[in-house]
């Protein structure tokens, strides 16, 4: 069981390493504390050059949130958009996690999952926030289309 919990930590702190946070606002001012934020940070898609996602989600502030144990709200938004030509580097799954970031101290995760809609030629993403116990049905959705000249090339 240790060596369980030991790798699901390990394994989100690998993907929440590849985002990059280019920013944050308050929303709730801690006079002793840190506040409660919107932190703001962008990832790009690992398997899909030319692809950057920028997620927005909630950062609980004060004492818990400052020693990393407080409990995120499952408040998220992604914006995925081509930043260059798009390129693949083998062949995709038709639905793939790509972003994985804790949001509570154990068992709570911000996740993008990247889905293929083959006969339009897009790139969906979608950011929930999952729970061991219970979930949340919060959301969020965006699209790339991917030029009709290149089909998406999936496994």
């Amino acid at each position: 069981m240790k060596r369980l919990l030991l790798s699901l930590l390990l394994t989100s702190a690998a993907f929440a390493a590849s985002a990059e946070t280019i920013g944050d606002v308050s929303t709730t001012f801690k006079l002793l504390s840190p506040n409660d934020k919107v932190v703001m940070d962008v990832f790009d898609d690992p398997d899909v050059g030319g692809v950057a996602c920028y997620l927005s989600h909630a950062k609980t502030g004060g004492y818990s949130g400052a020693l990393g144990f407080a409990e995120d709200t499952a408040d998220a938004a992604v914006a995925c958009r081509q930043v260059g030509p798009i390129t693949f580097k083998d062949k995709i799954d038709k639905q793939d996690e790509v972003f994985n970031a804790r949001s509570s101290f154990l068992f709570k995760h911000v996740r993008v999952v990247r889905m293929v809609d083959v006969k339009r030629n897009t790139l969906v993403y979608l950011v929930y926030s999952d729970k061991i116990i219970e979930g949340s049905p919060k959301n969020s959705v965006t699209a790339v289309a991917v030029p009709t000249n290149q089909p998406i090339p999936v496994k």
